[in-house]
């Protein structure tokens, strides 16, 4: 594996440049994404619909703890990929310094929190019924392995933004691979049900955590810490804290959303509504995974060369990568909206040893998932826009406009669209509520980032 040096960042033709940021992004995502969509395949099929249902009520409260992480990460990645095209390498050590003291902090006490309420957490989030008990064993015990999630979702953007993408794309596919093993073994061999598919997780994550750490001990880092650079400093955190509270309020709203929509869903159709849900976000992480990839291969590309004062090369990636990623996102749209049944089916199996009520389920769940889909990517063609335009200005460092277009989509539009429309038009109008708020968020993104490009990238 070839080398690759932070300053090439600044000097390399754009279009190379993100093909070779993207591609690893992309590949790391797309089986971090087939993590999740066959680790969902396998309990619906081994475990039950009401299995999926479970997992989709824990997730928003674990990837939240998870999400500090990610947002300590984007928040001091912006920071280390901006010092180090200023060549101040010592500030770009002391945030990653700052970076690994914050997460554990933060993570540990989160987990602390998250395990105290545990019986107040999963009914809040839809999790009643008979989703209450198996979505409590899994909680608990994939609770436990949250930190060292947290740890690999910081790491893997500092990777990211010293300009070794190959190496957090191995970060991911590592932990992956190793989850849907243990999967194979715990739930199919073992029988051990939904502990088993948590304690596949739980090692997937340190699994995860062990080659991140392989990575900053060895020669392949340029950030070779000291103790010093450990300690908390103000303005640092500062600086982490408000970019990285972007990454933190627009996973704090899809943990809401979760809530709403399991909260919702659930009034509508029962447990079987919040397995079609189920399905659909897993097809959300699943579907989309070139168009994250090119959006994390942008965010370096960005920041270095904004750091570096290269404008027109800023506004060349801007450009290359809307291109790029409008063009994946259109492929996407068009195998989703032609083969949703296919997608649904993969996720359930009616086995002879199921009982009446189980069978009934999953024939609801495969009836209303494929047109449920086609209203959910209805606008996926013109979401590069959004994401590309959202990330620019968390890229360089703006963090207000950067939370403001990110919570756009999902907190300014999406949830009171999905507070008003199913009273009219019930099950149709949770669905319609995605596509109306892709359409609303892109709009305004556009017109923000074209206004900035104007005003701030002006080339000589």
């Amino acid at each position: 594996m070839a080398r690759v040096s932070s300053e090439q960042l600044g000097s390399e033709p754009i279009g190379k440049l993100l093909v070779k940021q993207a591609v690893p992004a992309s590949i790391g995502i797309l089986v971090m994404s087939l993590n999740v969509l066959v680790d969902s395949i396998f309990v619906g099929n081994w475990i039950g619909s009401i299995a999926i249902a479970a997992i989709n009520v824990v997730l928003p409260v674990s990837f939240f703890i998870a999400a500090l992480g990610m947002a300590i990460g984007i928040g001091g990645s912006s920071i280390i990929s901006r010092a180090l095209g200023g060549s101040n390498k010592e500030k770009a050590l002391k945030t990653f310094g700052n970076q690994i003291s914050l997460t554990l902090l933060v993570t540990i006490v989160m987990v602390i929190l998250g395990l105290y309420y545990v019986n107040s957490l999963i009914p809040a989030f839809g999790g009643k019924g008979d989703i209450f008990v198996p979505a409590k064993i899994y909680y608990t015990i994939v609770l436990y392995g949250v930190p060292f999630l947290a740890l690999c979702m910081m790491g893997n953007t500092v990777i990211r933004a010293e300009g070794k993408p190959r190496f957090a794309m191995n970060a991911m596919i590592i932990p992956s691979v190793g989850n849907l093993l243990m999967d194979y073994i715990f739930i199919y061999v073992f029988d051990w049900g939904m502990e088993g598919a948590a304690w596949a997780t739980t090692i997937g994550y340190i699994l995860c955590f062990a080659y991140i750490l392989y990575f900053f001990l060895s020669k392949n880092s340029e950030l070779k810490l000291k103790w010093s650079h450990f300690g908390l400093d103000t303005p640092i955190l500062k600086e982490i804290g408000a970019l990285g509270f972007v990454t933190l309020s627009r996973q704090a709203v899809i943990s809401l959303i979760y809530l709403l929509m399991n909260n919702i869903l659930f009034g509508l159709g029962g447990e079987a509504m919040i397995a079609v849900y189920a399905i659909l976000a897993r097809m959300l992480m699943f579907a989309l995974f070139p168009v994250f990839g090119v959006t994390q291969g942008f965010l370096p590309i960005a920041g270095f060369n904004y750091g570096a004062k290269k404008y027109q090369r800023v506004r060349e990636s801007i450009n290359t990568a809307i291109l790029y990623a409008a063009g994946l996102a259109f492929v996407v749209f068009v195998g989703l909206m032609i083969f949703p049944a296919e997608i649904a089916a993969l996720f359930l199996s009616n086995r002879p040893d199921m009982s009446t009520s189980e069978l009934a389920m999953n024939s609801y769940v495969l009836e209303h998932t494929p047109s449920a889909m086609r209203w959910v990517f209805a606008a996926t063609p013109i979401i590069a826009v959004q994401l590309i335009g959202a990330a620019y200005f968390q890229a360089i460092g703006k963090a207000i406009p950067a939370l403001l277009l990110t919570l756009s989509r999902q907190g300014f539009f999406f949830i009171p669209l999905i507070l008003i429309l199913p009273n009219y038009l019930g099950e149709l109008g949770v669905w319609i509520s995605f596509p109306i708020a892709d359409v609303l968020a892109t709009l305004v993104t556009g017109y923000f980032l074209r206004k900035e490009i104007r005003a701030t990238l002006v080339t000589t």
